[in-house]
């Protein structure tokens, strides 16, 4: 069965919010990242990167992989955030009409980081979100394992 701390969630959320996809190594209690080949297409690897995929290749069963949230999620995620975490009307609508337009998920971070006030709320928001969207992984996993 397989626990983790929560700073080991946290570790592995971080990891992801930054375009990666993390191993947790069963027998060795490690976390490993790798670029995610959609984040990072010219990416090289580099040797120790290689040895590890190849760990993974040969022995699957000894690791979790934990991988970010589909589009349609970060989405869901981002309609949350502005409903139920915007106070303000006017920014709440201008959010809203973002996410309903092309290239939502660009126009939704330019707002926000332009926003000053929520920056960080949103920050702390998508990061536990991660955090749950990880632990749902687990759970998942062990149910797998049964």
């Amino acid at each position: 069965m397989l626990t983790l701390s929560e700073k080991e969630v946290e570790k592995i959320a971080v990891q992801l919010l930054k375009g990666m996809i993390c191993f947790y190594q069963l027998d060795n209690k490690k976390i490993y990242q790798l670029p995610d080949d959609e984040d990072y297409f010219n990416y090289d690897l580099t040797p120790e990167e290689e040895d590890i995929l190849d760990e993974i290749e040969d022995n699957p069963d000894n690791f979790a992989e934990f991988v970010k949230m589909e589009p349609n999620q970060e989405h869901q995620m981002m309609e949350r955030f502005a409903d139920r975490i915007v106070k303000e009307r006017v920014f709440q609508d201008e959010l809203v009409n973002a996410l309903s337009k092309p290239k939502a998920a660009t126009a939704f971070k330019f707002l926000i980081d332009s926003s000053g006030k929520y920056n960080e709320v949103w920050k702390e928001f998508r990061l536990q979100n991660y955090k749950d969207w990880i632990k749902e992984q687990i759970d998942s996993f062990n149910y797998a394992e049964d």
